[in-house]
């Protein structure tokens, strides 16, 4: 590996160990919720991306429910529930959106990760392993059902 390679490692190395090693990730981690998205990887992704994408749509709706109070304040009473009933509303179907928005991208992501690793892993392969299988007689060329010969005498003929 090249030099800024290990140098790129060792601090990923150092910043996954402090993050392991907070109170906070520890407790979280020891919970119930956190183990169970331990064991489901693709659920933890697809909450992170949901929470991620839906930060700035609850962030609005709270200025809207923070302005709409001001104005309900003012005498306009009736208007406030209607408005914040619609603006719910239209805050869920924004979120519901969001979350299929975040299933596919979670999907789109744990597809790439697959197929990249899956590339690296073939791309890595030791020559060594290679040679050692064509010596030995086992390449993918040998694997393959032979191919029909028309000069098989084993064949009827009609």
């Amino acid at each position: 590996m090249s030099k800024e390679m290990q140098e790129l490692q060792k601090q990923w190395h150092s910043m996954m160990q402090t993050i392991h090693t907070n109170s906070n990730v520890v407790s979280f981690m020891n919970s119930r919720v956190g183990q169970y998205l331990d064991d489901h990887p693709f659920v933890a992704l697809s909450l992170l991306v949901f929470v991620a994408v839906s930060a700035i749509p609850v962030a609005f709706f709270l200025i809207f429910v923070i302005s709409t109070t001001i104005v309900a304040c003012l005498g306009v009473i009736v208007i406030e529930g209607v408005v914040i009933s619609v603006g719910g509303i239209a805050l869920l179907c924004v979120l519901c959106g969001l979350g299929l928005l975040s299933l596919a991208v979670s999907g789109v992501l744990s597809i790439c990760y697959i197929a990249l690793s899956t590339l690296i892993n073939y791309w890595h392969t030791p020559n060594s392993l290679v040679k050692k299988q064509e010596a030995n007689g086992n390449s993918l060329l040998q694997s393959s059902p032979p191919l029909l010969d028309p000069s098989n005498k084993n064949t009827k003929s009609e």
